[in-house]
């Protein structure tokens, strides 16, 4: 037991480790990505032009998390670890060169094909849009360069996959800050010598593509690992990944489905509201980015490498200690945001051509997204532990699942909210995501559990009391100390970030007291609750 306990808390420290590695990566790219929205929102505003930008970004987004970090990662780690454990170098190294070739054929048709047909596809994703023939245009135009982002990013998420199952996680989460580095500095430097501007964020989605790829290159060749692309149609290992990635194709990206549904309903509602929903997204995506992301991108090869050894006991205690972390971060972050979802969107967006109107209808959306963001998270959490195991049937299952309800709550949502003649009805695009995601998580605990290699662990319910506790406390100084929007939107910049950072630091700081006092240490982060 004293050896098993040991064990134990040296995997949980070293999930730990990785997970603040990654989390830190992830935090940067998403200061810079706030940065980037502060950018575009400052020179482009909530405008038909930037309405279509974002669609012609959001396609190619979709397509990266759906081939790239979605069921491609979650079927090519599981196999790849299984090579690393069970056979040697020169297999493994067999195995990403043919997988390089196959990829890189596929998503390089792909492209040519996403270029060629983007009418279509703006018709299909924003068919809102043709109400308006010149924005609907633009779209395309804008499409046509942003779709080769899918070819690039996707081999970029390949090479973060060799990368992160030899646990070196820092390069891969470091890549998206290239993204939006690239994008500033087309905002700035490229848009003004375009006759459409917005033609200039194009070009920067583009090329950092290629940068994202080139960055890894260099750890890929240390490893001895730098792919040599190859094609042969029966190669095992490659046909065990399309196998597992067809069926993970929809089961690992019904959020992103889901907010791509929100876009196509969106294009039917008033001027801006693809714009508000897409901030308010963003602010979604930090704790979900610099979180949920970052601890399933650290226990996928874990709970992988765990399972290609059969140590069912250690792949329990992984997606426990996971959860624990998950739930000690999410609740709070939740409340805070929640509360703060004004304050913050006026503080980091409303300038120039951001108005507080537009402030306004999107602090709604972020307050129904911020509902979800624990199924969201909970989600990142549970669907590897299917993966990892290569059972991609189930999420598959649960996904289509969420997604109807989705889909049905949408048109149960918006449709008498517009009827109603009420002025947000976006705001059920929002609330309809966070509901499913609940059914989703829902879903995917009960199927870990029903199958045995799940099994929460004693204690949760004191820790979750413990937690909500400290949330009361945080929520009750957030709100007496936060002023009201008339007196935020008056401030200057500085004065507001100022303003919010005591707010932050007092509630968060109230937050871990509470914690504390409760007896919550850091060290019970790495063994059993």
């Amino acid at each position: 037991m004293p050896h098993q306990l040991t064990q134990e808390t040296v995997l949980s420290a070293k999930l730990l480790r990785s997970t603040i590695t990654v989390g830190g990566m992830t935090l940067l790219s998403r200061v810079f990505g706030l940065l980037r929205d502060i950018t575009l929102a400052t020179l482009f505003g909530a405008s038909g032009g930037t309405d279509a930008f974002l669609v012609a970004f959001k396609i190619p987004n979709f397509m990266r998390r759906l081939f790239g970090e979605g069921a491609f990662s979650l079927a090519f780690v599981p196999v790849l670890s299984e090579y690393m454990e069970k056979h040697d170098k020169a297999a493994l190294k067999d195995l990403v060169n043919h997988v390089a070739g196959t990829l890189g054929g596929v998503l390089l048709a792909l492209s040519l094909l996403g270029m060629l047909f983007a009418p279509a596809l703006v018709y299909i994703f924003a068919p809102g849009f043709t109400r308006n023939a010149e924005q609907s245009q633009l779209t395309a135009d804008l499409l046509r360069i942003t779709f080769p982002y899918i070819l690039f990013i996707s081999l970029v998420a390949f090479a973060g996959g060799i990368l992160n199952s030899y646990h070196k996680f820092a390069i891969p989460a470091f890549t998206p800050v290239l993204l939006n580095l690239c994008l500033i500095a087309s905002a700035f430097f490229l848009a003004p010598y375009f006759e459409q501007p917005l033609m200039a964020l194009a070009w920067g989605v583009a090329l950092a593509g290629i940068a994202q790829l080139l960055i890894q290159f260099p750890s890929l060749t240390r490893l001895g690992l730098m792919p040599v692309p190859k094609i042969r149609r029966d190669h095992e290992g490659v046909k065990k990944i399309i196998k597992l990635m067809i069926p993970a194709i929809f089961g690992s990206s019904v959020a992103q489905i889901n907010l791509l549904l929100d876009t196509v309903i969106a294009s039917f509602l008033i001027t801006g509201s693809v714009t508000w929903l897409y901030y308010s997204d963003r602010l979604l995506e930090f704790p979900l980015g610099v979180l949920g992301i970052a601890i399933a991108t650290v226990i996928l090869p874990t709970l992988s490498q765990q399972h290609a050894r059969a140590s069912a006991e250690q792949f329990n205690d992984t997606l426990n200690w996971a959860l624990r972390l998950v739930t000690l971060i999410t609740i709070p972050s939740c409340v805070g945001l929640f509360i703060l979802a004004g304050p913050i969107l006026a503080s980091l967006f409303q300038y120039e051509k951001f108005t507080a109107n537009d402030t306004y209808f999107a602090s709604l959306s972020l307050m129904a997204y911020m509902l979800g963001l624990p199924a969201l998270i909970s989600v990142k959490i549970l669907a590897p532990g299917f993966y990892a195991r290569q059972d991609t049937r189930t999420p598959v299952r649960i996904g289509i699942i969420a997604m109807v309800s989705n889909m049905i709550m949408n048109i149960a949502l918006v449709v008498p909210l517009v009827l109603l003649g009420y002025e947000a009805p976006h705001i059920g695009l929002a609330l309809a995501t966070s509901l499913s995601a609940y059914i989703n998580a829902m879903l995917l605990h009960n199927g870990l559990r029903d199958i045995g290699v799940f099994q929460p662990q004693p204690g949760w319910l004191a820790w979750i009391v413990r937690i909500v506790i400290a949330t009361s406390a945080m929520a009750a100084s957030i709100i007496w100390l936060t002023p009201d929007a008339l007196q935020w939107s008056q401030w200057p910049l500085l004065e507001r970030l100022y303003h919010l950072g005591i707010i932050i630091i007092t509630g968060a700081g109230i937050y871990f007291i509470l914690l504390w006092l409760q007896g919550i240490r850091p060290d019970q982060l790495k063994k059993s609750v």
